[in-house]
């Protein structure tokens, strides 16, 4: 690997790692489900695949399609925000009506759909404009000033996706004795509100 090989992919991964910390809807529920120890590699996987499928259509010079569909972006946006505003009141519901009983434990971490979680987590992933304008557009164009380098520099943004996914998944378990306690989950699902209902209302806004 040359200097400049190695350079564009630390840029790439820099880059990628950048656009990915941030309290978004996404990185919400897989916090949650992690915390849940319930479908983590299943969500994780899901989430670290898409980002890389996503990457490498920018890397590849797609974002000028991406760009020439603007009444796509906004049904997307509109199924979007009406999702993530529906998530948040389910989150909202359960804060305002605990379940007995729904404090972590073995047996509750592993009861509920796996299905239904996957399905949740494709639409958070592929039911969000931002998601191709930053990551296929905003990754493309930053790719493209690598010239010959633009693969290494997505190879690093895939990586930082992948580090970020399995950190919080699995990273997430380690608030396993803090959320033993019904309060807890109160919090976590009064953050995921707030953060679903907030971004699927700039959404809709935006739509």
């Amino acid at each position: 690997m040359t200097h400049g090989t190695l350079t564009a992919a630390l840029a790439g991964f820099g880059t990628g790692f950048s656009l990915l910390v941030a309290i978004g809807a996404q990185n919400a529920f897989v916090l949650r489900q992690g915390a849940r120890r319930h479908a983590v590699l299943a969500v994780v996987a899901i989430c670290a695949v898409s980002d890389a499928l996503l990457i490498s259509l920018g890397v590849a010079g797609v974002g000028a399609f991406v760009t020439s569909w603007p009444a796509a972006l906004t049904a997307v946006g509109l199924a979007g925000g009406l999702f993530l505003v529906g998530y948040g009141v389910l989150a909202a519901r359960r804060v305002l009506r605990p379940v007995p009983g729904a404090a972590l434990t073995a047996e509750g971490a592993a009861a509920g759909s796996g299905r239904r979680a996957v399905l949740t987590c494709l639409a958070m992933t592929w039911l969000n404009p931002h998601v191709y304008l930053d990551t296929v557009l905003l990754v493309g164009s930053l790719a493209a000033d690598r010239g010959d380098l633009r693969w290494a520099f997505g190879i690093g943004a895939v990586l930082a996706s992948l580090t970020w996914f399995v950190s919080l998944g699995y990273g997430a378990r380690l608030l396993t004795g803090l959320l033993a306690r019904p309060s807890s989950w109160r919090v976590l699902d009064g953050l995921v509100a707030a953060t679903m209902v907030t971004m699927g209302g700039l959404l809709l806004a935006r739509a």
